[in-house]
């Protein structure tokens, strides 16, 4: 990256661009605030607006229909994003992982299909890892593929999926091989949606949502070029790709619209919101998380390997979110209503929705065993 001082003056002009624009969408109610939004608030429609901004695929290159900008100048609308609670989920998991996932694995075919549309934000991606007896342990997973008529075919299951059902694409990590070592073996495709024999079911949350679904892989066939990158190297590929899931902010930043909402309720009623000192431990908590957050980012603009500090970020910012829902749930005395507006209706959005927060991803246990091996 390039020296703080070089980038801070372009990094403050392009934030307070997408603060305009986002407070410019909100006030024309193209979307309302809300928890979560970067996992549970899918509109297709908003993440072509921000596609056409040069807002999505920043880091893409030039040649394939994104914009060669840094990854200190995308965490900075990552930031606003979340901050601002926009529903920017539709194209979250395309932008976060599958692009650089397809630039550094995928053929030059793959990179010039899917790469402008991730950029556009109109390539939509859902990721099949999840299995119904294999959660955390994606070693264990049951889909297979098998090679049939110059192609694949796929055959299990996957749950968990978030956006699946309204996805242009899924990536589906599958068994190609059988091995003594459980991560050898396994294989990444980039499947095309919506596909005849695969069926895709809602998983209703307590919150009455649907984004989470179930993906059955009914014998579907896909062609031989729907292979992402090497066949039998899909552990090593996912692990690295899941540094990127679990570093960036949204994993500290999912909550923010709650705590910008209680902030701002305590500066009217001061008195009746909580202990006049409740939100500044809070605030310290991000303030070092963010710097965490940063870092790993740094790492992954100079090419480095961050997973065990990723594992860090995510085990400790999904805790804190958990800590924020908490603190303001004993601050605040009001009945909860996710559909009322303001801070009574974050809360209860953030609520229903926390106890998620140190699963998706990869559950705390897990994560640690791979901070505890990574610093042996």
């Amino acid at each position: 990256m390039a020296a703080a001082g070089a980038e801070e003056g372009s990094l403050r002009e392009l934030r307070l661009e997408v603060r305009s624009f986002l407070e410019a969408q909100r006030r024309a109610g193209a979307f309302v605030p809300a928890v979560d939004g970067w996992q549970s608030g899918i509109d297709p429609e908003f993440s072509r607006a921000l596609g056409g901004r040069g807002l999505v695929g920043m880091t893409v290159p030039v040649e394939y229909g994104g914009h060669g900008r840094t990854q200190a100048e995308r965490y900075v609308v990552l930031e606003e994003l979340l901050a601002s609670g926009a529903p920017v989920a539709a194209h979250w998991v395309a932008d976060r992982q599958m692009a650089p996932a397809i630039l550094k694995h995928g053929t030059p075919a793959q990179r010039e299909r899917l790469l402008p549309g991730i950029a556009a934000g109109e390539r939509l991606f859902a990721i099949g890892m999840s299995e119904p007896d294999a959660g955390s342990d994606l070693a264990s997973i049951r889909t297979r593929a098998r090679r049939e008529g110059g192609g694949w075919r796929l055959r299990g299951t996957k749950v968990w999926t978030s956006g699946a059902h309204r996805a242009t694409n899924a990536l589906v990590l599958a068994r190609t091989a059988d091995s003594e070592t459980r991560h050898a073996g396994l294989s990444q495709f980039v499947v095309d949606l919506p596909h005849p024999d695969i069926h895709v079911k809602p998983l209703h949350t307590i919150d009455g949502g649907s984004h989470f679904n179930e993906v059955v892989l009914d014998d579907a066939w896909i062609p031989e070029a729907a292979l992402l990158g090497q066949e039998g190297a899909g552990w090593a590929q996912v692990t690295a790709e899941l540094a990127y899931e679990r570093s960036g902010p949204e994993r500290l930043l999912t909550t923010m619209p709650l705590l910008r909402a209680w902030d701002a309720a305590r500066r009217r009623e001061a008195t009746s919101l909580g202990p006049r000192d409740a939100i500044g431990p809070v605030v310290s908590r991000v303030i070092a998380l963010r710097e965490m957050s940063r870092a790993v980012a740094e790492v992954i603009q100079d090419g480095g390997d961050p997973a065990v500090a990723a594992a860090m970020v995510k085990d400790s910012g999904t805790l804190f979110e958990q800590h924020l829902v908490d603190e303001v749930r004993r601050a605040v005395d009001a009945e909860l209503d996710p559909d009322a507006a303001g801070l009574t209706g974050l809360l209860a959005q953030a609520v229903l929705r926390a106890p998620a927060f140190t699963l998706r991803g990869g559950a705390n246990e897990v994560l640690r065993s791979i901070i505890v091996k990574g610093l042996r």
